[in-house]
């Protein structure tokens, strides 16, 4: 019976082509040769039929290895991943260079080992560093992109951060205003005495409910993304990075229409120029914060006239795939439904009186 030496003595007995086991802990290795180098590897089962399939695998990443790539570190790694998403936005590109420098600095046994080297315990054991369920999620994506380019690259066979999945966050019903709060709101902004922005933070907040765009977008809006004659917004959703449209809808077309006349009348009659922003207001925090008070309700974000207006357009019965496309959306409203998901029960049982 052939058998496989290892430096601690132990035998490991072949248990089929390049198929080697451990009798102590009955755990199946792989010991392949790709271009006269020879890799061992353990396949982390004691199941022959999955070490089989394990092994199967591994052979043909093994086939992928680059034998002219140098012998890199994970610290060398680090840097020469930083490199690709410099593309990215400011705000992506320092939270993933945060993780990588944590990397560098508390990768358990030392960041400047050969990649090889690194375990798949290592990876877990780095994670567990992490606080919360996002920052889990946001250093084990960027781990495994890491080793995935290392992957890719013919560095390494196979990547130690294999089989690892985000860790679900809790879906919290977030408190979101009634249109009767949405209308008080509003009305209450534009009251605001010894304000010089009360009427122009009023519309904005109003904007924000009518049509259910977020802060970036409504921010960004220039005159020359309002189509009255075809009767839609075009704008860019900035998550996402993707183009979209929405309807000019008929609660939001005098909204939009006296926005229109104010900014003709401060262009002296003419036309706003289709580069001039429709609101000069970006974040009125305060002057929303202040109506809260005033009416004794809960102090809700500008975000929350966002889920008021996904809401509404559920219990009205607009279909989900269309609120998508209204959000910019590309999954076919599968985010929708599972973050509304408080809302579809009560709105099903509407649907069901239908049924009578």
């Amino acid at each position: 019976m052939s058998c496989m030496k290892t430096s601690s003595s132990v035998s490991f007995v072949k248990a089929g082509e390049c198929l080697y086991r451990n009798p102590t802990s009955g755990t199946y290795f792989a010991r392949v040769k790709v271009r006269g180098k020879e890799i061992k590897r353990s396949l982390e089962t004691t199941n022959l039929l999955e070490a089989r399939r394990k092994l199967k695998d591994f052979r043909i990443s093994a086939e992928r290895l680059d034998p002219a790539a140098n012998p890199i570190t994970l610290f060398k790694l680090t840097e020469k991943f930083e490199k690709t998403f410099a593309h990215l936005a400011r705000d992506t590109r320092e939270n993933k260079s945060r993780v990588l420098r944590k990397i560098r600095e508390h990768w358990p046994n030392g960041a400047k080992r050969p990649l090889s080297k690194i375990k798949p315990s290592e990876v877990r054991e780095f994670l567990s560093l992490s606080s919360g369920i996002p920052s889990y999620n946001l250093a084990m994506e960027v781990t495994r992109s890491l080793f995935r380019l290392a992957v890719g690259d013919g560095m390494i066979a196979r990547s130690p951060a294999e089989g690892l999945t985000y860790r679900k966050r809790e879906k919290p019903i977030r408190n979101t205003p009634t249109l009767q709060e949405f209308q008080s709101i509003v009305a209450a902004i534009r009251n605001q005495k010894y304000s010089d922005t009360g009427d122009e933070s009023a519309d904005y907040i109003e904007f924000l409910g009518l049509s259910g765009m977020g802060q970036a977008e409504a921010s960004a809006l220039c005159w020359k993304d309002i189509n009255f004659r075809l009767g839609h917004i075009l704008t860019f959703r900035h998550k996402t990075r993707t183009g979209f449209s929405i309807p000019i809808f008929p609660q939001l077309r005098p909204l939009l229409e006296k926005r229109l006349q104010l900014a003709k009348e401060l262009n002296g009659g003419l036309p706003p120029s289709p580069e001039t922003k429709i609101f000069s207001v970006a974040d009125p925090k305060k002057s929303l914060a202040s109506a809260c008070r005033t009416l004794g309700l809960q102090n809700y974000s500008s975000r929350a006239f966002r889920r008021m207006f996904i809401t509404t357009a559920i219990e009205r019965g607009v279909d989900v795939k269309v609120i998508a496309l209204w959000q910019g959306h590309v999954d076919g409203g599968k985010l929708i439904l599972d973050t509304y998901s408080h809302v579809r029960p009560a709105h099903s049982l509407r649907m069901a009186e239908l049924m009578v």
